[in-house]
């Protein structure tokens, strides 16, 4: 049976479980045991949540009995690990001990977010205004342009010359870019102009279509010759296209809102830049930060950041004209 994320999830609740006393029941959890490992029950419920989260929230009872068995077998394992990584002394040592207490916090805090959310089910008003903000902030126009990489800046300028003298712009897109668009002469389709880095859109706004830049532009991947093709106007998606994000959207500034009330009432001293005095955490070493139960939304046309993707320089969309 595939491990999944909620498998993992479960594997360490179970180790979470292995921490506390022999016969230590989940509060609220009264369900009778599908197996004793040890001393120590697992109770039906647990088990029915386990397998739910493997099956894609299938219950036992729509489970071939082989399959119930080996999802069983597969949590006494985990479980009989976990009690012998506690007894290793791993949960008090090292990333382990830190994967723990940040899976509680994820695990509590999600929790937590669900509880406060039930009853602030987004209103229509909220979502109408909450697609008002997001349309506003989208760009007006999309860009069709190709370009050609270079590694330096003179190499550039001789491509600009090269231009200058009548040589056509796909062809020593061909014979001299660096990007993977040098097949295509260069050509990256259509695209909005938060999905490249701010130098290659800066430097688009500034050309009409046919034009190409006569002085090589510089971002984080080289120097580029941009050429634009065409421009049209951006057709931002309609209220009901985008609702369940913006649903998301509405939501996550709540709970943000909610989290900042907390901060606000919390006695918080910040010891971040002081410098360490020895001892744990001198080495200047950190775990890895939780990941946020709620991230900062995006557009609700679910566009990405401005910076590009380091694979291809900048960043190039879909070819289709669709956004």
């Amino acid at each position: 049976m595939k491990l999944s994320p909620l498998l993992l999830l479960a594997v360490t609740l179970a180790t979470l479980c292995a921490c506390q006393p022999k016969n230590a029941a989940t509060p609220g959890d009264s369900s009778p045991p599908v197996a004793i490992v040890d001393g120590t029950p697992i109770s039906r419920d647990f088990y029915d949540f386990y397998v739910k989260g493997i099956t894609g929230g299938k219950p036992p009872s729509e489970l071939a009995a082989p399959q119930r068995a080996a999802a069983l077998d597969n949590l006494i394992r985990a479980r009989l690990v976990a009690e012998q990584a506690t007894k290793d002394g791993l949960d008090k040592s090292g990333d382990t001990a830190y994967l723990l207490q940040l899976s509680r916090l994820n695990v509590l805090e999600q929790a937590e977010q669900d509880r406060y959310l039930k009853d602030r089910k987004p209103t229509e008003q909220e979502l109408r205004t909450e697609y008002e903000t997001q349309i506003a902030s989208l760009p007006k126009s999309e860009y069709h342009a190709r370009h050609i990489l270079l590694a330096t800046e003179p190499y550039a300028e001789k491509i600009v010359q090269r231009l200058e003298k009548g040589e056509k712009f796909d062809a020593l897109a061909r014979e001299a870019s660096m990007d993977s668009s040098k097949s295509n002469g260069g050509d990256l389709g259509w695209f909005r102009p938060d999905r490249m880095v701010p130098e290659f859109s800066a430097a688009i706004a500034t050309l009409k279509p046919g034009e190409y830049t006569h002085k090589p532009v510089q971002t984080q991947y080289g120097w580029h010759v941009i050429q634009l093709l065409e421009t049209r106007e951006l057709t931002p998606p309609a209220f009901e296209q985008v609702r369940p994000r913006l649903e998301q959207i509405v939501d996550a500034k709540k709970f943000r809102l909610y989290t900042d009330e907390l901060m606000h009432n919390a006695k918080i001293e910040n010891l971040l830049d002081q410098a360490p005095k020895g001892g744990a955490g001198a080495s200047g070493a950190s775990p890895t930060p939780a990941r946020p139960a709620v991230a900062p939304p995006p557009a609700p046309a679910g566009s990405p950041p401005a910076a590009a993707p380091a694979s291809t320089p900048p960043a190039s969309p879909a070819k289709s004209g669709k956004n």
